[in-house]
Protein backbone atom coordinates (compact mmCIF):
# COMPACT_ATOMS: atom_id res chain seq x y z
CA UNK A 1 0.00 0.00 0.00
CA UNK A 2 1.99 2.00 0.27
CA UNK A 3 2.07 5.07 1.46
CA UNK A 4 4.34 6.03 -1.55
CA UNK A 5 4.07 2.59 -0.17
CA UNK A 6 1.98 -1.93 4.55
CA UNK A 7 4.59 -12.64 14.38
CA UNK A 8 4.53 -14.59 16.37
CA UNK A 9 6.21 -12.47 19.49
CA UNK A 10 3.34 -10.05 19.50
CA UNK A 11 -0.17 -11.69 19.96
CA UNK A 12 -3.32 -10.31 18.88
CA UNK A 13 -4.90 -9.81 22.62
CA UNK A 14 -1.47 -8.70 23.93
CA UNK A 15 0.36 -7.12 21.05
CA UNK A 16 -0.08 -3.23 21.58
CA UNK A 17 1.76 -3.22 24.59
CA UNK A 18 4.17 -5.66 23.54
CA UNK A 19 5.26 -4.19 20.18
CA UNK A 20 6.01 -1.00 22.02
CA UNK A 21 8.87 -3.03 23.86
CA UNK A 22 12.46 -2.93 21.77
CA UNK A 23 12.60 -6.20 19.67
CA UNK A 24 14.82 -7.22 21.79
CA UNK A 25 13.05 -7.15 24.87
CA UNK A 26 9.59 -8.07 23.28
CA UNK A 27 7.60 -11.54 24.77
CA UNK A 28 7.70 -14.71 22.92
CA UNK A 29 4.65 -16.78 21.90
CA UNK A 30 6.65 -19.65 20.81
CA UNK A 31 10.06 -21.43 22.32
CA UNK A 32 13.08 -22.46 20.33
CA UNK A 33 13.31 -26.06 20.61
CA UNK A 34 16.04 -27.74 22.77
CA UNK A 35 19.49 -27.54 20.98
CA UNK A 36 17.83 -25.67 18.36
CA UNK A 37 19.07 -22.31 16.33
CA UNK A 38 17.27 -19.47 16.71
CA UNK A 39 16.76 -17.76 13.21
CA UNK A 40 14.83 -14.27 13.91
CA UNK A 41 12.29 -12.68 11.09
CA UNK A 42 11.26 -9.23 12.00
CA UNK A 43 8.22 -7.35 10.47
CA UNK A 44 7.78 -3.66 11.01
CA UNK A 45 3.88 -2.47 10.91
CA UNK A 46 1.41 -0.15 12.67
CA UNK A 47 0.25 -1.79 15.56
CA UNK A 48 -1.16 1.40 17.23
CA UNK A 49 -2.93 4.14 15.42
CA UNK A 50 -5.38 4.53 12.72
CA UNK A 51 -3.69 1.70 10.53
CA UNK A 52 -3.37 -0.55 13.07
CA UNK A 53 -5.77 -3.06 11.08
CA UNK A 54 -3.50 -3.02 8.36
CA UNK A 55 -0.51 -3.64 10.31
CA UNK A 56 -2.30 -6.40 12.40
CA UNK A 57 -3.27 -7.79 9.10
CA UNK A 58 0.46 -7.70 8.01
CA UNK A 59 1.90 -8.95 10.85
CA UNK A 60 -0.65 -11.82 10.84
CA UNK A 61 0.33 -12.75 7.68
CA UNK A 62 4.18 -13.55 8.54
CA UNK A 63 2.94 -15.28 11.81
CA UNK A 64 1.17 -18.01 10.02
CA UNK A 65 4.43 -18.16 7.34
CA UNK A 66 6.48 -18.73 10.31
CA UNK A 67 4.26 -21.07 11.69
CA UNK A 68 4.70 -23.43 8.90
CA UNK A 69 7.71 -23.11 8.67
CA UNK A 70 8.48 -24.56 12.40
CA UNK A 71 6.18 -27.03 11.57
CA UNK A 72 8.83 -28.31 8.54
CA UNK A 73 11.67 -28.63 10.86
CA UNK A 74 14.47 -26.98 8.81
CA UNK A 75 17.90 -27.32 9.14
CA UNK A 76 20.02 -24.64 8.33
CA UNK A 77 23.78 -24.00 8.82
CA UNK A 78 24.11 -27.58 9.63
CA UNK A 79 22.07 -27.14 12.58
CA UNK A 80 17.68 -27.38 13.43
CA UNK A 81 16.58 -24.11 13.90
CA UNK A 82 13.53 -22.84 15.18
CA UNK A 83 11.78 -19.38 13.68
CA UNK A 84 10.69 -16.60 15.86
CA UNK A 85 9.64 -13.69 14.57
CA UNK A 86 10.24 -10.02 15.92
CA UNK A 87 7.41 -7.77 15.73
CA UNK A 88 7.81 -3.98 15.90
CA UNK A 89 5.38 -0.63 15.89
CA UNK A 90 6.41 1.92 13.12
CA UNK A 91 3.52 3.57 13.37
CA UNK A 92 3.59 4.40 10.19
CA UNK A 93 5.78 7.04 10.98
CA UNK A 94 9.40 7.87 9.18
CA UNK A 95 11.20 8.61 12.46
CA UNK A 96 9.88 5.58 13.86
CA UNK A 97 10.78 3.37 11.55
CA UNK A 98 14.30 4.05 11.11
CA UNK A 99 14.53 3.52 15.24
CA UNK A 100 12.38 0.43 14.67
CA UNK A 101 14.83 -0.75 11.57
CA UNK A 102 18.05 -0.32 14.18
CA UNK A 103 16.18 -2.08 16.41
CA UNK A 104 16.17 -5.07 14.23
CA UNK A 105 19.47 -5.02 13.02
CA UNK A 106 20.54 -4.64 16.61
CA UNK A 107 18.42 -8.06 17.40
CA UNK A 108 20.35 -9.61 14.46
CA UNK A 109 17.29 -10.04 12.50
CA UNK A 110 18.19 -12.81 9.58
CA UNK A 111 15.56 -10.82 7.22
CA UNK A 112 12.55 -8.43 7.35
CA UNK A 113 9.13 -8.55 6.13
CA UNK A 114 8.08 -4.72 5.83
CA UNK A 115 7.46 -1.73 6.36
CA UNK A 116 4.17 -1.19 5.70
CA UNK A 117 3.71 2.13 4.27
CA UNK A 118 5.94 3.80 1.98
CA UNK A 119 6.82 6.33 3.94
CA UNK A 120 8.24 3.74 6.87
CA UNK A 121 9.80 1.88 4.56
CA UNK A 122 11.74 4.07 2.35
CA UNK A 123 13.68 5.45 4.99
CA UNK A 124 14.29 2.36 6.59
CA UNK A 125 15.28 0.79 3.87
CA UNK A 126 18.69 2.17 4.12
CA UNK A 127 19.63 0.96 7.31
CA UNK A 128 18.51 -2.54 6.74
CA UNK A 129 20.69 -2.12 3.27
CA UNK A 130 23.56 -0.94 4.78
CA UNK A 131 23.62 -3.84 7.41
CA UNK A 132 23.53 -6.38 4.37
CA UNK A 133 20.11 -7.64 5.84
CA UNK A 134 17.22 -8.60 2.94
CA UNK A 135 14.26 -6.78 3.06
CA UNK A 136 11.01 -7.92 1.09
CA UNK A 137 7.55 -5.58 1.53
CA UNK A 138 4.04 -7.12 0.46
CA UNK A 139 2.61 -3.68 0.63
CA UNK A 140 5.07 -0.81 -0.16
CA UNK A 141 3.63 0.90 -3.95
CA UNK A 142 6.11 3.84 -3.93
CA UNK A 143 7.99 3.71 -6.75
CA UNK A 144 10.83 4.82 -5.26
CA UNK A 145 11.12 2.15 -2.98
CA UNK A 146 12.98 -0.23 -5.61
CA UNK A 147 14.75 3.02 -7.22
CA UNK A 148 17.36 3.55 -4.35
CA UNK A 149 20.27 1.23 -5.57
CA UNK A 150 20.06 -1.11 -3.02
CA UNK A 151 20.69 -5.09 -3.34
CA UNK A 152 18.55 -6.39 -1.10
CA UNK A 153 15.19 -4.53 -1.69
CA UNK A 154 12.15 -6.37 -2.97
CA UNK A 155 8.45 -6.20 -3.53
CA UNK A 156 5.39 -8.43 -4.18
CA UNK A 157 3.19 -6.30 -5.63
CA UNK A 158 2.26 -3.38 -7.70
CA UNK A 159 3.72 0.20 -8.06
CA UNK A 160 1.77 3.28 -7.13
CA UNK A 161 2.32 4.83 -11.46
CA UNK A 162 0.75 1.67 -12.37
CA UNK A 163 -2.08 1.81 -9.83
CA UNK A 164 -2.43 5.92 -10.72
CA UNK A 165 -2.53 4.75 -14.42
CA UNK A 166 -5.15 1.81 -14.45
CA UNK A 167 -7.58 4.20 -11.90
CA UNK A 168 -7.48 7.35 -14.31
CA UNK A 169 -8.01 4.89 -17.08
CA UNK A 170 -10.68 3.68 -15.68
CA UNK A 171 -12.60 6.81 -14.37
CA UNK A 172 -12.13 8.75 -17.78
CA UNK A 173 -12.77 5.94 -20.09
CA UNK A 174 -15.25 3.48 -18.49
CA UNK A 175 -16.98 6.29 -16.43
CA UNK A 176 -16.63 9.17 -18.56
CA UNK A 177 -15.20 11.46 -15.74
CA UNK A 178 -13.96 14.96 -17.47
CA UNK A 179 -13.54 17.10 -14.19
CA UNK A 180 -11.43 15.79 -11.42
CA UNK A 181 -10.57 16.73 -8.10
CA UNK A 182 -7.80 15.19 -6.71
CA UNK A 183 -6.93 15.24 -2.89
CA UNK A 184 -4.06 13.56 -1.32
CA UNK A 185 -2.65 13.37 2.54
CA UNK A 186 0.79 14.45 1.93
CA UNK A 187 2.77 11.62 2.77
CA UNK A 188 4.77 9.57 0.57
CA UNK A 189 2.52 6.97 -0.53
CA UNK A 190 -0.59 9.45 -0.72
CA UNK A 191 0.75 12.30 -2.67
CA UNK A 192 3.09 10.05 -4.72
CA UNK A 193 -0.11 8.33 -6.03
CA UNK A 194 -2.30 11.55 -6.42
CA UNK A 195 0.64 13.21 -8.41
CA UNK A 196 0.37 10.07 -10.82
CA UNK A 197 -3.08 9.83 -11.10
CA UNK A 198 -3.70 13.59 -12.19
CA UNK A 199 -1.10 13.14 -14.52
CA UNK A 200 -2.62 9.81 -16.31
CA UNK A 201 -5.66 11.57 -15.92
CA UNK A 202 -4.61 14.60 -17.96
CA UNK A 203 -3.33 12.10 -20.52
CA UNK A 204 -6.38 10.36 -20.79
CA UNK A 205 -8.35 13.70 -21.34
CA UNK A 206 -9.86 15.30 -18.72
CA UNK A 207 -8.76 18.25 -16.42
CA UNK A 208 -8.05 18.26 -13.07
CA UNK A 209 -10.33 21.13 -11.79
CA UNK A 210 -8.95 20.88 -8.38
CA UNK A 211 -6.22 20.03 -6.21
CA UNK A 212 -6.33 20.05 -2.57
CA UNK A 213 -4.05 18.35 0.29
CA UNK A 214 -4.74 17.38 3.87
CA UNK A 215 -3.17 14.85 6.60
CA UNK A 216 -2.60 11.40 7.58
CA UNK A 217 -4.09 12.24 10.66
CA UNK A 218 -6.93 14.51 9.71
CA UNK A 219 -10.94 13.87 10.77
CA UNK A 220 -12.44 17.17 9.13
CA UNK A 221 -12.59 17.72 5.55
CA UNK A 222 -15.51 20.12 5.20
CA UNK A 223 -13.30 23.43 4.02
CA UNK A 224 -11.49 21.28 1.78
CA UNK A 225 -14.35 19.58 -0.17
CA UNK A 226 -16.16 23.19 -0.20
CA UNK A 227 -13.50 25.02 -2.43
CA UNK A 228 -14.19 21.77 -4.51
CA UNK A 229 -17.63 21.86 -4.82
CA UNK A 230 -17.51 25.17 -6.35
CA UNK A 231 -15.73 23.33 -9.29
CA UNK A 232 -18.79 20.81 -9.83
CA UNK A 233 -16.01 17.90 -10.72
CA UNK A 234 -17.24 14.77 -11.82
CA UNK A 235 -15.02 12.94 -9.82
CA UNK A 236 -13.03 12.83 -6.61
CA UNK A 237 -9.90 11.27 -6.34
CA UNK A 238 -8.31 10.73 -2.48
CA UNK A 239 -4.78 9.71 -2.42
CA UNK A 240 -4.42 8.13 1.08
CA UNK A 241 -5.84 5.69 3.22
CA UNK A 242 -9.59 4.55 4.56
CA UNK A 243 -9.02 6.15 7.97
CA UNK A 244 -9.35 9.48 6.53
CA UNK A 245 -11.11 8.40 3.18
CA UNK A 246 -14.00 7.12 5.15
CA UNK A 247 -15.36 9.94 7.28
CA UNK A 248 -14.73 12.27 3.79
CA UNK A 249 -17.19 10.69 2.02
CA UNK A 250 -19.60 10.99 4.75
CA UNK A 251 -18.69 14.86 4.55
CA UNK A 252 -19.00 15.03 0.71
CA UNK A 253 -22.47 13.51 0.99
CA UNK A 254 -23.31 16.01 3.85
CA UNK A 255 -22.44 18.84 1.37
CA UNK A 256 -24.48 17.63 -1.52
CA UNK A 257 -21.20 16.88 -3.74
CA UNK A 258 -22.27 14.49 -6.13
CA UNK A 259 -18.76 13.50 -7.57
CA UNK A 260 -17.73 9.86 -7.92
CA UNK A 261 -15.17 8.57 -4.92
CA UNK A 262 -12.13 6.92 -5.91
CA UNK A 263 -9.52 5.54 -4.25
CA UNK A 264 -6.51 3.27 -4.42
CA UNK A 265 -5.16 0.37 -2.62
CA UNK A 266 -5.56 2.85 0.83
CA UNK A 267 -9.06 2.49 0.66
CA UNK A 268 -9.70 -0.76 -0.59
CA UNK A 269 -10.78 -2.51 2.75
CA UNK A 270 -13.72 -3.49 4.78
CA UNK A 271 -12.67 -0.65 7.21
CA UNK A 272 -13.54 2.13 4.55
CA UNK A 273 -16.75 0.67 3.45
CA UNK A 274 -17.61 0.71 7.81
CA UNK A 275 -16.52 3.79 8.10
CA UNK A 276 -18.11 4.93 5.19
CA UNK A 277 -21.12 3.64 5.57
CA UNK A 278 -24.36 4.20 2.92
CA UNK A 279 -21.57 7.30 2.06
CA UNK A 280 -19.54 5.10 0.63
CA UNK A 281 -21.77 3.30 -1.25
CA UNK A 282 -20.26 3.53 -5.12
CA UNK A 283 -16.98 4.35 -4.35
CA UNK A 284 -14.43 2.64 -6.15
CA UNK A 285 -10.46 1.19 -5.89
CA UNK A 286 -7.95 -0.29 -6.81
CA UNK A 287 -5.71 -3.11 -5.42
CA UNK A 288 -1.94 -3.71 -6.11
CA UNK A 289 -2.46 -7.20 -7.21
CA UNK A 290 -5.08 -9.40 -8.98
CA UNK A 291 -8.56 -9.64 -7.60
CA UNK A 292 -8.67 -11.76 -3.92
CA UNK A 293 -11.08 -14.08 -6.02
CA UNK A 294 -8.01 -14.87 -8.52
CA UNK A 295 -5.16 -15.63 -6.54
CA UNK A 296 -4.35 -18.95 -6.74
CA UNK A 297 -4.08 -19.71 -2.87
CA UNK A 298 -5.99 -17.29 -1.68
CA UNK A 299 -9.39 -19.70 -0.75
CA UNK A 300 -7.31 -22.01 1.62
CA UNK A 301 -5.05 -19.04 2.72
CA UNK A 302 -8.07 -17.11 3.88
CA UNK A 303 -10.12 -20.14 5.90
CA UNK A 304 -6.42 -20.61 7.33
CA UNK A 305 -6.06 -17.05 8.69
CA UNK A 306 -10.14 -16.65 9.56
CA UNK A 307 -9.70 -19.37 11.79
CA UNK A 308 -5.99 -18.64 13.42
CA UNK A 309 -6.58 -14.92 14.17
CA UNK A 310 -11.00 -14.84 14.21
CA UNK A 311 -10.77 -12.14 11.55
CA UNK A 312 -11.01 -11.58 7.80
CA UNK A 313 -8.52 -10.14 5.52
CA UNK A 314 -8.47 -6.26 5.06
CA UNK A 315 -5.37 -6.84 2.55
CA UNK A 316 -1.79 -7.19 2.71
CA UNK A 317 -1.55 -10.62 4.81
CA UNK A 318 -1.56 -12.85 1.57
CA UNK A 319 1.53 -11.01 0.48
CA UNK A 320 3.18 -10.38 3.96
CA UNK A 321 2.71 -14.50 3.97
CA UNK A 322 4.35 -15.26 0.79
CA UNK A 323 7.05 -12.47 1.36
CA UNK A 324 7.90 -14.58 4.67
CA UNK A 325 8.00 -18.14 2.74
CA UNK A 326 10.50 -16.24 -0.09
CA UNK A 327 12.63 -15.42 2.93
CA UNK A 328 12.83 -18.74 4.29
CA UNK A 329 12.59 -20.41 0.64
CA UNK A 330 16.04 -18.65 -0.03
CA UNK A 331 17.88 -19.57 3.17
CA UNK A 332 16.83 -22.99 2.28
CA UNK A 333 17.94 -22.96 -1.14
CA UNK A 334 21.35 -21.72 0.53
CA UNK A 335 21.62 -23.97 3.67
CA UNK A 336 21.88 -20.99 5.92
CA UNK A 337 19.91 -18.00 7.53
CA UNK A 338 23.20 -15.78 7.01
CA UNK A 339 22.00 -12.64 5.07
CA UNK A 340 25.55 -12.59 3.14
CA UNK A 341 24.61 -16.40 2.27
CA UNK A 342 20.80 -16.25 1.33
CA UNK A 343 20.45 -13.12 -0.26
CA UNK A 344 21.83 -14.08 -3.44
CA UNK A 345 19.18 -16.61 -3.69
CA UNK A 346 16.20 -13.59 -3.55
CA UNK A 347 16.90 -12.61 -6.74
CA UNK A 348 16.62 -15.96 -8.24
CA UNK A 349 13.33 -16.34 -6.76
CA UNK A 350 10.66 -18.27 -8.90
CA UNK A 351 8.25 -19.38 -6.43
CA UNK A 352 4.37 -20.08 -6.66
CA UNK A 353 3.00 -18.08 -3.68
CA UNK A 354 -0.71 -17.55 -2.20
CA UNK A 355 -0.51 -14.30 -4.56
CA UNK A 356 0.66 -16.65 -7.75
CA UNK A 357 3.59 -16.81 -9.10
CA UNK A 358 7.25 -14.56 -7.57
CA UNK A 359 10.13 -13.58 -9.58
CA UNK A 360 11.41 -10.22 -9.47
CA UNK A 361 13.13 -8.56 -12.10
CA UNK A 362 16.62 -5.85 -11.37
CA UNK A 363 15.56 -3.62 -9.50
CA UNK A 364 13.36 -6.12 -7.00
CA UNK A 365 9.98 -5.36 -8.58
CA UNK A 366 8.04 -8.69 -8.59
CA UNK A 367 7.58 -9.17 -12.74
CA UNK A 368 4.28 -8.86 -14.35
CA UNK A 369 2.57 -6.85 -11.75
CA UNK A 370 -1.30 -6.83 -11.62
CA UNK A 371 -3.99 -3.74 -10.65
CA UNK A 372 -7.36 -4.78 -9.86
CA UNK A 373 -10.29 -2.58 -10.04
CA UNK A 374 -12.97 -2.44 -7.76
CA UNK A 375 -16.18 -0.94 -6.68
CA UNK A 376 -18.38 -0.65 -3.08
CA UNK A 377 -21.82 -2.37 -3.08
CA UNK A 378 -23.56 -3.49 -0.47
CA UNK A 379 -20.48 -2.91 2.06
CA UNK A 380 -18.96 -5.62 -0.11
CA UNK A 381 -15.80 -4.64 -2.46
CA UNK A 382 -16.60 -6.31 -6.21
CA UNK A 383 -14.09 -7.02 -9.15
CA UNK A 384 -14.65 -4.71 -11.83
Amino acid sequence: MKTRHSLLLCTLVAGVAACNKPASQAPQQEQATAGSAVVKIGTANPLTGPFAHWGRDADNGVKLAVQEANAEKLTLDGKPVTFEVVSEDDQADPKVATQVAQRMVDAKIAGIVGHLTSGAAIPASRIYADAGIPMISGSVTSPSFTQQGYHNTYRLIANDLQQGQALAKYAVDKLGAKRVAVIDDRTTYGQGLADDFAKSAEQAGAKVVKREFTTNTATDFMAVLTSIKGEKPDLLFYGGMDAQAGPMVKQMAKLGIKAAFMGADGVNTPEFAKLGGDSAEGSYASSAGAPKEKLPGYGEFSQKYKQQFQADIQAYAPYTYDAAKVLIAAMKRAGSAEPAKYLPEIAKTDYQGVTGPVKFDSKGDIQQATVSLYQLKQGKWIGL
